[in-house]
């Protein structure tokens, strides 16, 4: 009948037992402000060959995608990049993750800790803590990645940037105090 099974991705999230892991912050905390509190995930994307990954960082509050990055290897390069982007725009008081061996390389949590942003890691097995942001990657993926098929990365690139420029808007920024 041509009718697709839609199926789970790859797992990406695969601990270094030898990285640092922070306990969970979020419990029981209300998020009244843009900047509080920021969720940050990789999410596969299946191309016609192969595999995209896509990272997100999401303010909590506003729902504004903050920043993001594609890239088609799981290497930490493309993390770093998009999490410097989003701390070149504001700094958020909590990051909220999974413990990912990305979200708990050295590279990363001293990256965020040096901008004295507290860390934050749900527990194994517990994505409900990232609510929001797992309901990102639902929202991404029904709205736009499973209604196209992605011939390249490049493909992939330009199509969900234009998603991400004409769905989310581009509110965020509006609310912040001046960095300085």
């Amino acid at each position: 009948m041509g009718l697709p099974a839609i199926s789970p991705s790859p797992n990406t999230s695969k601990r270094a037992h030898q990285h640092a892991i922070y306990p969970y912050l979020l419990r029981d905390l209300t998020i009244t402000q843009p900047t509080h509190v920021w969720g940050v995930d990789i999410t596969c994307i299946r191309l016609r060959s192969g595999w995209v990954y896509l990272y997100a960082v999401l303010d909590w509050y506003s729902r504004f995608v903050v920043s993001w990055t594609l890239d088609v290897t799981l290497d930490m390069g493309f993390v770093l990049a998009a999490i410097r982007t989003a701390l070149s725009l504001a700094t958020p008081t909590i990051c909220n993750s999974d413990q990912d061996r990305h979200f708990s390389s050295p590279f990363y949590t001293d990256l965020l800790r040096d901008a004295h942003v507290h860390l934050s890691m749900d527990g194994k097995g517990r994505a409900l803590n990232n609510l929001f942001t797992e309901r990102l990657w639902r929202t991404v993926k029904y709205e736009e990645v499973y209604l196209k098929k992605y011939a390249s990365p490049n493909d992939a690139h330009r199509s969900l940037t234009d998603y991400f420029e004409s769905t989310i808007p581009n509110t965020f920024t509006s609310h912040l105090p001046p960095k300085p």
